[in-house]
């Protein structure tokens, strides 16, 4: 049986968490999640691992970027949920004129706890995370198993056994996948 994670929004509050999980050895600190959030002044000649503070900067301006997940009060998981307005690179449906889009753009797990079903409860947390901000839809982007990039948004059976459904592949890797919650 896979450990039971607790869940809270990355805010100013937490924002010592997050850095502690991305900065733990083997944590993704070489994108800080910027991947689709950056946008192309701040993507000029900026490496990955120089992305913090632009991660940081909008941590601290209260605007939402995911959940970290705890296992007896240390970070272990990151699920990046937030509004698709968010995520500047991000491809996808747009949005339908009464419908709130949020993203599930990427997942992290501790390497300590990979290969429990913990992609399973960091989508049903974000979810719950979408639903409770208003959101009416929850769109994600992962890829089928056997792909040899783009792992980190999940994989498409994980995404269906949450109840997603197919909507267009976003290059020839990613599936924009959708999730009617309101």
């Amino acid at each position: 049986m896979s450990p039971r994670l607790a869940f809270r929004p990355v805010t100013r509050e937490t924002a010592d968490d997050f850095v502690a999980l991305f900065e733990a050895p083997g944590g993704p600190k070489y994108c800080w999640c910027m991947v689709w959030r950056i946008s192309k002044e701040e993507g000029r000649n900026t490496p990955g691992k120089a992305r913090k503070p632009f991660m940081l900067k909008r941590i601290a301006s209260g605007m939402p970027v995911g959940l970290v997940g705890y296992l007896d009060d240390t970070p272990r998981a990151w699920v990046s949920i937030a509004p698709k307005n968010t995520y500047e690179r991000l491809g996808g449906p747009a949005e339908g004129p009464n419908d709130t889009v949020w993203s599930l753009a990427c997942m992290f797990v501790h390497k300590s706890l990979r290969g429990q079903g913990l992609a399973h409860e960091l989508i049903a947390a974000a979810i719950d995370h979408a639903r409770r901000a208003g959101a009416t839809i929850v769109e994600a982007y992962p890829v089928a198993e056997s792909a040899p990039s783009y792992r980190f948004m999940g994989f498409v059976s994980a995404f269906e056994r949450a109840g997603f459904h197919f909507v267009e592949m976003a290059g020839i890797r990613r599936h924009v996948m959708r999730l009617i919650i309101a």
